[in-house]
């Protein structure tokens, strides 16, 4: 897929060097001695710097007479991408969750191979999108008809034991309490100290579901309003730890229970942004072109913005294609201040 934004050879070279498989299909590297060109994540040895060139697509490689590289078939990068989108596609217009043989024919692709792929690209299977999907269609449906009934039928399940088979366990509550805006739903919570500030982690039985820099329980309450709000005590103390060991230790990333839910681009993002290993950034066009849509780049940035649990899901990882830091809604010196805790390159 083109990119529009200039090819700087240098981070181009650091890409390939690194075999970093985020920068595949966005340049290739074209050896000069050999006359292949291959994408950024190729596993062959390395040639030296001087005899590569870079090019945005294989077709400008082409065009200056290199070859594809048989091990990396670099063009097929571009290929499973447009796929990949092609599937978002089919999933979002269907009425009902596309079985994945039917899905991966449908795109040209083996059912094995393309389940990889989605889920590589995704951070979800295509199964887990579609019901991701669903289930945000009944939150919807559920908060403008009186009838529960109608609104799981809206959101596209086949019967109502369908929906309570998965997704009242998505939504975090039952059908009826979502209608109620979370009446019936405990939340506890805690204000933490950490050395960048007092921490709100709030949680309910199944994860967290709130994690923020200066806010209190006002704060909580008006973000759910017909939630049961308690103090955290012994039952939130230990999760509550682990989430202040996340700022003040981040020597690993800690894989703790949450209850949030968003849009279904907005889960993708989320996970995409879970998926970033310790010490490194993505830009937002690259999250974006991870979860299948490479154009939704303002789209993502919105995503990192509308995360409800700080540090546990990674923001602060995310930036700008330039560089730059991009925006953060606990203050740019606190992003700062992450990234160098973790190491940031």
């Amino acid at each position: 897929m083109t990119q529009t934004l200039p090819l700087d050879p240098d981070a181009a070279w650091k890409a390939f060097e690194a075999r970093d498989r985020h920068s595949d299909g966005r340049f290739v590297g074209a050896v000069k001695t050999t006359g292949i060109y291959c994408k950024p994540s190729c596993p062959a040895r390395h040639p030296k710097r001087e005899n590569v060139v870079f090019y945005r697509t294989p077709e400008e490689a082409r065009a200056a007479g290199f070859r594809a590289c048989l091990r990396c078939v670099p063009d097929a990068v571009g290929r499973d991408r447009i796929a990949v989108a092609r599937a978002v596609a089919l999933i979002e217009g269907a009425e009902e969750v596309v079985p994945l043989e039917d899905l991966a024919a449908q795109v040209g692709y083996a059912p094995h191979h393309f389940h990889r792929l989605f889920k590589r690209a995704t951070g979800v299977t295509p199964a887990a999108y579609a019901r991701g999907l669903m289930a945000q269609r009944a939150a919807r449906a559920l908060a403008r008809t009186a009838s529960v009934t109608e609104a799981i039928y809206e959101a596209g399940y086949s019967a109502p034991s369908r929906f309570y088979d998965g997704g009242a366990k998505r939504l975090g509550m039952t059908p009826s309490a979502w209608k109620r805006g979370g009446a019936g739903v405990t939340i506890r919570w805690t204000v933490a100290d950490t050395s960048l500030g007092a921490m709100l982690v709030a949680a309910t039985d199944k994860g967290l579901c709130r994690v923020s820099f200066d806010e209190g329980e006002a704060a909580l309450r008006a973000r759910f309003p017909h939630a049961e709000i308690v103090p955290g005590g012994a039952a939130l103390a230990d999760l509550a730890a682990q989430v202040v060991a996340s700022v003040e230790s981040p020597d690993r990333d800690r894989d703790l229970p949450l209850d949030v839910q968003g849009t279904a681009f907005q889960e993708a993002i989320w996970q995409a942004l879970r998926a970033i290993p310790l010490g490194e950034t993505r830009s937002y066009a690259e999250l974006a072109a991870a979860v299948g849509n490479p154009k939704a780049v303002r789209a993502a940035g919105t995503a990192c913005g509308a995360n409800p649990v700080s540090i546990i899901v990674p923001c602060h990882r995310a930036q700008r294609t330039d560089g730059t830091l991009g925006g953060y809604a606990y203050g740019i010196d606190r992003k700062v201040a992450l990234r160098t805790r973790e190491r940031v390159k």
